[in-house]
């Protein structure tokens, strides 16, 4: 079966926004049948999430505010990639600012890429073990809550809708998978 070409052509692009974090584009593109339409979207630099896994086995947790939603969430550690930072360099930095621990191991478990329909961000997501507590470094307008929790009970808090931010929840099944040795981890790195 032959692949179609589906691929949209831009023919002109503006910035409608631009923020400290996120910036809005309004492009015109060309279809794969020659007629035009507008895209409206979210250009961000993409972000790293780590698992962290302590020596007992708990994974390490952070509960913060998000504003958009006026509630608190329990989220696995994540932070923005800096421009032209590694991205495991970034999460070796963002589980430190966030919580305190620096990791002696590293594996990339996967990149995804949460909301296609309208933004370019990606998650790339590393597990981190053998962690070491030397001391929480948060942002200045960043305040959170850092707690261990048995990988059991996490899940059982997705399943009653305690943990119900996307990023974690996907997080939390890619570890499943892997520790019940369904899936193993790549060589790879984005």
């Amino acid at each position: 079966m032959a692949n179609k070409d589906l691929t949209e052509h831009e023919i002109k692009s503006e910035v409608v926004y631009s923020g400290r974090l996120l910036h809005v584009r309004r492009d015109e593109v060309r279809l794969p049948d020659g007629n035009t339409s507008v895209r409206e979207y979210i250009t961000h630099p993409g972000a790293v999430v780590i698992i962290p896994i302590a020596d007992n086995g708990d994974l390490i947790l952070e509960r913060q505010h998000r504003y958009p939603l006026h509630r608190d969430f329990i989220e696995l550690p994540a932070g923005k990639i800096d421009p032209g930072e590694e991205t495991l360099a970034c999460a070796q930095r963002e589980l430190l600012e966030e919580t305190g621990y620096s990791a002696r191991e590293w594996q990339y478990v996967t990149t995804v890429y949460p909301c296609i329909g309208y933004t370019d961000e990606r998650l790339v997501y590393y597990l981190a073990r053998g962690l070491e507590y030397s001391g929480h470094q948060p942002d200045e307008d960043e305040f959170l809550e850092i707690f261990q929790l048995p990988f059991a009970q996490a899940m059982e808090m997705i399943k009653s809708g305690e943990i119900c931010e996307a990023k974690t929840v996907v997080g939390l099944f890619w570890l499943e998978k892997v520790l019940k040795g369904e899936w193993g981890l790549s060589q790879q790195t984005d």
